[in-house]
């Protein structure tokens, strides 16, 4: 097992992550996305958030129309070839899986032809914009979400740099009824200051609904796992549980 969980100078164990019931967002489904290459790969980062205090997952790879065409079949079959790898390796972890839907054309598609979306839980719908250029249409986005019975949670948005000037963007999005998900990584500037000071403000402003590792691969678990990031985290979040839904 990789060392990423040593203890600080003073003896103090890594931040444990009790901020999060579960993680809600993460791309440990061995194959599919850009996320874990395989299976042995998929274990070890488990092992290590598991050993970090991170037990309970809802994987949600990529859904991008010109890259990562993900459907419930290949979700749900490369859960339940990591669900069985866990088991016959003792990796005592909860797994379930949704996706991170790109709002692209194809996304569009998929919602205007009724496909069935892999929701986080119910209706909840992880969703998410190009890093590129920032969307034209949210209105009209938000509208078809809402009259096709989904609560979307925004992925990342601090991470749109187009919006580090614009904070209001925030707002405008919970306007529309988008929940926020900021990523750990975020508040401990992984991304950048500029990224960083934008989950601050997400957070600080009690815009966030949501908390999550994102996590893709070792250098995110080194990052995350660090203990020189747990009196951050603890200032930053407080002692608000994150990651419940309609109260469970």
């Amino acid at each position: 097992m990789l060392n990423f969980l040593k203890k600080n100078k003073t003896g103090e164990a890594p931040y444990d992550f009790t901020c999060m019931a579960q993680d809600i967002h993460s791309h440990l489904l061995p194959g599919i996305d850009d996320g874990s290459p395989d299976v042995e790969t998929s274990l070890e980062l488990l092992r290590s958030l598991a050993a970090a205090g991170i037990t309970r997952f809802i994987c949600t790879p990529h859904v991008i129309g010109d890259m990562y065409r993900n459907t419930p079949e290949t979700v749900n079959n490369a859960l339940a070839i990591l669900k069985e790898a866990c088991n016959s390796n003792n990796i005592d972890v909860q797994l379930s899986a949704a996706a991170e839907y790109m709002m692209d054309d194809y996304f569009m598609d998929l919602l205007r032809s009724k496909a069935p979306l892999l929701t986080l839980t119910k209706n909840y719908v992880l969703t998410e914009l190009s890093y590129a250029t920032p969307p034209n249409n949210m209105e009209k986005i938000a509208f078809e979400l809402n009259i096709n019975g989904y609560l979307p949670l925004m992925a990342h948005p601090e991470r749109y740099f187009y919006y580090h000037k614009n904070y209001n963007a925030y707002h405008r999005m919970k306007e529309l009824g988008f929940l926020l998900q900021v990523n750990l990584l975020s508040i401990a500037g992984y991304y950048g200051k500029a990224t960083a000071k934008a989950a601050r403000y997400i957070i600080e402003n009690n815009l966030a609904d949501f908390i999550g590792t994102d996590l893709h691969h070792f250098n995110h678990l080194r990052a995350l796992t660090d203990p020189r990031n747990r009196e951050l985290f603890q200032k930053v979040l407080g002692d608000k549980i994150y990651n419940t839904f309609d109260g469970n």
